[in-house]
């Protein structure tokens, strides 16, 4: 582990059945109602299955239909991930504690950071003591060098220690890295709990034989620049200029709301010129890795654990990612993929060669790729280390 200062706590519970003291009522706060369908509905199948009443509040856009037949509660939030105005964001913050005021949840899981400030923020005014907030990556704000995101960083730094003051709460973090950087003036080490990434479904992405053809590589993510797109662009017009025969497939949606979102002419410049195919956003997920060779992540962003790598990872894939907090725990370099660093298209280029010109390796890299997503990072593990961690911040250490 790089640096010191934070020291995880591992929870080993395994068995979900063994969850008898699961909170009555459940209050989980997201930004956005698809997020929590993808990164947190099994989760909150078990904590319903343990004997909570599940109530999700979230920004509602397609997915009603698909969370209130599993039985949850849904309730619209009007807030935007990039914000509104001042009266928007105080009239989300009051909606919330108006909810939590009437509702009384006997525990708030917040994940990600303007839930985490918002709902905190509410929680405490309401009078709610149990609360399990989720660092999902630490964002645009802790993580990038411009001077916007400089200046606004003291001032999340004081939201986030007001949010995760308290006796009943506990922050779980998805990486070592992010621990060490709450535990310096914002969350003590105590309130710290590591629990690596939302899960996959390793019965949903399972293997499959890979597909005759030139060699796929595939990146799965919202379209902003940090998660690395250029970078994977830029390789993929080197290898191509070296004569490699590989296509680039890039699945993912638009993000309009994100200061740093690539655009539609941009995009499409890059189909134009033959460097990548573009899918948009996909519902069938394990189909594209099925149908894929290898896995690029060249992300410079402040990620939690990415649930992309993990899905690519549970189906066998090698993956080619940076050495930035999150991604690296995905990977053991070298054994089931390889890291770069961020921003290097040429050392991206390299890594990618390696694996498009050797199948052999690639099926060696799947392989373990399968293998650490099995032990490390399957949704029982997960669910049952957060259902451990409601249990502490309901009865304390």
């Amino acid at each position: 582990m790089r640096g010191a200062g934070f020291r995880p706590r591992f929870v080993i519970s395994m068995v979900i059945a063994a969850m008898t003291d699961a909170p009555r009522t459940l209050l989980f706060v997201v930004t956005e109602d698809w997020y929590f369908w993808s990164h947190r509905l099994a989760l909150a199948r078990a904590a319903r299955d343990a004997g909570s009443r599940v109530t999700v509040a979230a920004r509602v856009q397609a997915h009603r239909p698909l969370i209130e037949a599993e039985g949850f509660r849904l309730v619209s939030l009007p807030w935007r991930r990039r914000g509104g105005s001042r009266w928007d964001e105080l009239r989300t913050i009051w909606q919330l504690y108006r909810l939590m005021r009437r509702e009384r949840p006997e525990l708030v899981h917040l994940i990600a950071l303007k839930s985490i400030v918002y709902g905190g923020l509410a929680a405490r005014l309401a009078g709610l003591r149990a609360r399990v907030s989720t660092v999902a990556g630490l964002g645009y704000v802790f993580t990038s060098k411009s001077v916007q995101a400089r200046l606004l960083r003291p001032a999340l730094r004081l939201a986030l220690r007001i949010a995760m003051a308290g006796q009943g709460s506990l922050v779980t973090v998805q990486n070592p890295d992010d621990g060490r950087v709450l535990s310096r003036g914002i969350v003590r080490p105590e309130r710290l709990v590591l629990i690596r990434g939302s899960g996959v479904d390793t019965e949903k992405f399972a293997p499959a034989p890979e597909p005759g053809g030139v060699p796929v590589v595939a990146m799965v993510c919202r379209l902003v620049r940090d998660k690395g797109a250029g970078t994977l662009v830029a390789a993929a017009r080197q290898l191509k200029a070296e004569g490699v025969a590989l296509r680039v497939r890039l699945a993912g949606a638009l993000d309009p709301e994100n200061r740093d979102a690539h655009t539609r002419d941009e995009i499409e410049g890059w189909v134009a010129a033959g460097l990548v195919e573009w899918s948009g956003p996909i519902d069938d997920v394990p189909s594209l890795w099925h149908t894929s060779h290898i896995a690029a992540y060249p992300s410079a962003y402040g990620e939690g654990i990415p649930k992309t790598l993990l899905e690519a990872a549970s189906c066998g894939k090698p993956i080619v990612t940076t050495d930035m907090p999150g991604c690296r725990e995905t990977v053991d370099d070298g054994e089931s993929g390889f890291l770069v660093p961020p921003g290097d298209a040429a050392a991206l280029a390299d890594r990618l060669k390696r694996l498009v010109e050797d199948p052999a390796l690639r099926r060696r890299m799947g392989t373990a790729a399968r293998a650490k997503a099995l032990a490390e990072f399957a949704d029982r593990r997960i669910v049952a280390e957060t259902l451990a961690a409601y249990r502490r911040a309901l009865t304390g250490p």
